[in-house]
């Protein structure tokens, strides 16, 4: 008999040490993980502990041994660190954003409270590392390995990686299963969960080196879908023949087929084939309502239905209840937090995976972006924000939206605390533009921003007085007393557009970045009086549209804010063309539709969810599998083409400047 190959201690410590972390971290970010996704990545965390021991086994002694400490302290802190930016962001950091990680050391106060409240988490990661130091030297041998055990190590690598992706590919290849994940889509928060997180950050800097886009079946459309999908114009004109009724469209005179026939990219021909087939919104009574009217649009830190209350904040109350009421409004968190959301917001797409969309568009040809069309009809358009002026790269993407941009760093002149003041800010600015109208003014607020407590939060502590006598916790009181700040900015700008005698004349737009993801699951149970549903109703929001002397109207469509842009483009009276948006006018016939991160949706018969893969069908409607597939589909594309519109900067193409 041969020798038989004696297993090292080091190598087997490898092992245990990566999957400790591993559980260690699904147990604190993953609120139900099946046992099926913990063996599948397990696979591939074997194969990183091979590859750390095999890189060790070239060298022995001292220099074997602080390798091993490297290799465990590097593990450690990417899993320390993504702990932290979880409960920080309640998203995973990508490898673009670690380029950008200065920025996020603005947080420095906050990260610091976080890392003090999970330090014994942090030093739990660590153990393995800290038993090594101690004991390591007792425990394993730090010799040099022979080329035969070394080619052996290397074969176990390819056969554990083999095997991994086999359990990848057995998973099934529906949407989000693990192959999915895996292939196709980018969407690090199932990702995780599916394949483990160093698995998820190989796959991450893996696409971004080689440029990677997700795959795409192209959406199917439903056998005489009109009726089924729409249920719009169309079934009216089939019932009364003796009826003629000229439908006009949200279209601009784009000549598809010639695009088609010139273009020599398939990938780019393959948009212009989407884009023409989809259909295009119909214009409708609130077509050109407001044209010519003066807007303010906000995007505000942290808002949420909980922030408005009748006696706290009641401007926010007035503007809700005497304006346009969405009660079905929904605003999804996307990737990069408040970047995503006003990128959602601003421009009505997608954003795309692993990087900072809303920075990367501002090389972009933005034509349909509400500063670039209301410039062109001689508005004058300013953009602010409160906070540090190059933050998520605004000094890049804002001024290529038409605005003449200011923040804290470049001409807006705020006090820096932190977070800093809405209301100093539109103290300081309204007088830029209110005497100039036409007027169109973009504010990114920041006042309502994490950590809600009133101690580390500076607006928080500002406001204490007005809210100590609420029946709430301490944090539940400390996230209202920031959006008391958001109240008076818009307390003030309502009494000086009244003062300017502009008040009847001006509209005023406001949705969130995100829901208030720094509050306690806790704490936004008890502001909204009962356990929060978390795959649909944790995303659900307040949309503000108000003018003076409106007629307060209910509206109950599903929205979101991705349909921000088309429904106040088509408000305005502003030429733009539906197709070519992933949100629609709320106003419109067209069928609603609410796209969630995980590729969930909300549709007027009902949700789907992506995660369970079940359609909850609305009371009194049927629905069969032909439509929630469509949907799913439909839904599929949105996001593939929302990321070739950014990487292709498409709008230049079909609208040349």
């Amino acid at each position: 008999m041969g020798k038989v190959i004696k297993v090292n201690s080091l190598f087997i410590y490898f092992i245990i040490s990566v999957f400790f972390m591993e559980i260690i971290f699904r147990i604190h970010t993953i609120e139900d993980f099946e046992l099926i996704d913990l063996i599948r990545s397990g696979m591939f965390l074997i194969v990183f502990a091979i590859i750390f021991y095999l890189i060790s086994t070239l060298f022995k002694g001292m220099s074997k041994f602080l390798l091993s400490v490297l290799f465990l302290t590097i593990v450690a802190f990417i899993y320390s660190s993504q702990l932290i930016y979880f409960k920080f962001f309640r998203t995973y950091y990508s490898a673009y954003s670690v380029g950008n990680g200065a920025q996020v050391l603005e947080f420095w106060k906050d990260i610091a409270t976080l890392l003090k409240e999970n330090i014994v988490l942090i030093l739990l990661l660590f153990l393995p590392v800290l038993v090594l130091i101690v004991f390591g030297r007792k425990l394993a041998s730090f010799e040099k390995i022979g080329w035969g055990k070394r080619l052996v190590l290397i074969c176990c690598i390819v056969l554990v990686q083999l095997i991994g992706i086999g359990a990848v590919n057995v998973s099934g290849k529906e949407q989000n299963s693990a192959y999915d994940l895996y292939y196709n889509s980018s969407l690090p928060l199932l990702s995780v969960e599916r394949l483990g997180l160093l698995t998820t950050m190989r796959l991450d800097l893996q696409r971004l080196l080689t440029h990677w886009s997700p795959k795409l079946e192209p959406p199917q459309p439903l056998p005489n879908n009109s009726s089924q999908v729409s249920g719009g114009k169309k079934d009216q004109e089939k019932q009364e023949e003796d009826v003629v009724e000229i439908i006009e469209y949200n279209v601009m005179d784009i000549d598809f087929s010639k695009l088609i026939g010139n273009e020599k990219s398939e990938e780019v021909k393959a948009m212009h084939k989407f884009f023409q087939s989809m259909e295009p919104t119909a214009k409708n009574d609130m077509t050109g309502k407001y044209k010519g009217y003066n807007l303010i649009l906000l995007t505000a830190e942290g808002f949420s239905p909980y922030a408005v209350h009748k006696e706290v904040t009641p401007t926010l109350y007035k503007l809700v209840h005497e304006g346009y009421n969405f009660s079905n409004f929904y605003t999804p968190i996307w990737g990069v937090s408040t970047s995503d959301g006003e990128y959602v917001a601003l421009q009505s797409l997608i954003p795309k995976s692993g990087v900072w969309s809303f920075q990367r568009s501002g090389s972009n040809h933005l034509p349909f972006v509400l500063g670039n069309q209301l410039k062109k009809l001689n508005y004058k358009t300013n953009a602010y924000h409160n906070h540090t002026y190059t933050y998520y790269g605004r000094n890049i993407s804002h001024p290529n939206m038409g605005y003449d941009y200011k923040g804290l760093g470049n001409g807006l002149d705020v006090k820096e605390t932190w977070p800093e003041s809405d209301l100093e800010m539109l103290e300081k600015t309204v007088d830029d533009y209110i005497n100039n109208e036409p007027f169109h003014a973009y504010y990114m607020t920041v006042s309502g921003h994490m950590q809600y407590s009133f101690t580390g939060n500076y607006i928080a502590w500002k406001n204490k007085k007005h809210v100590e006598h609420l029946p709430y916790s301490e944090q539940a009181k400390a996230y209202l007393a920031t959006q008391i700040e958001l109240d008076r900015a818009l307390e003030h700008l309502l009494n000086k557009l009244e003062e300017a005698g502009v008040a009847d004349r001006t509209l005023i737009a406001l949705s969130a970045d995100h829901y208030p993801y720094g509050l306690d699951d806790e704490t936004i149970d008890e502001l909204a009086g009962h356990n929060v549903e978390k795959n649909f109703e944790l995303y659900k929001s307040t949309f503000i549209l108000y003018n003076k002397g409106m007629e307060p109207t209910t509206i109950t469509k599903p929205a979101s804010s991705l349909d921000i842009l088309p429904t106040l483009s088509n408000l305005m009276g502003i030429e733009y063309d539906s197709r070519l948006l992933m949100g629609r006018d709320i106003f419109s016939d067209s069928m609603p539709l609410v796209t969630f991160l995980n590729k969930s949706f909300i549709t007027d018969k009902g949700k789907y969810n992506a995660v369970t893969g079940k359609f909850i069908a609305n009371d009194g409607v049927e629905v069969d599998a032909e439509y929630v597939e469509y949907v799913k589909s439909l839904v599929q594309a949105k996001f593939y083409y929302s990321t070739k519109i950014l990487d292709h900067n498409y709008y230049k193409k079909i609208l040349p400047n």
